[in-house]
């Protein structure tokens, strides 16, 4: 019950203000809550500096790439790939549209993410993860936030 009135109160904080935004430490207590701190061996800090380093935190954040694809949400999750957005082909293989990876309770772009990391190349999918989190001293993501 906990669980889903935090997943609901910061998803109607978000609807309710228009933000595309989500803070670090609150976004740090969704994670936590969906299990991610540990998964596949990854933790908060490399999740918290992924979606960083993909999106700023920009929830909404949709970007076209060259080869005619878009990256969408929090983690920059593909189309070609990971979800249909009904605008070229797609492989779906998170099974889910493109536009629910962009809403504010985060469920739908945290499950494809857990399903990207469960996969042979874990974080590495993400080119900006490899570039700028992954071997880095990450601890300092957390600095600040109240964890149960």
């Amino acid at each position: 019950m906990t669980k889903a009135l935090l997943i609901y109160l910061v998803s109607s904080f978000l609807a309710l203000n228009q933000a595309s935004l989500i803070s670090r430490c609150d976004l740090a207590q969704v994670l936590q809550l969906e299990d991610l701190d540990g998964f596949e061996g990854y933790s908060l800090s490399d999740w918290l500096c992924l979606a960083f380093v993909e999106s700023k935190f920009n929830i909404s954040k949709i970007n076209e790439n060259a080869d005619g694809s878009f990256d969408y949400g929090l983690f920059q999750i593909n189309s070609h790939y990971w979800c249909n957005d009904y605008k070229s082909y797609s492989e779906n293989l998170c099974h889910v549209d493109c536009q629910d990876l962009l809403n504010p309770n985060l469920l739908a772009g945290i499950h494809c993410a857990k399903r990207i990391v469960s996969g042979a190349r874990g974080m590495n999918n993400w080119v900006e993860w490899r570039l700028h989190c992954s071997g880095q001293p990450l601890s300092y993501w957390l600095t600040g936030c109240r964890l149960r």
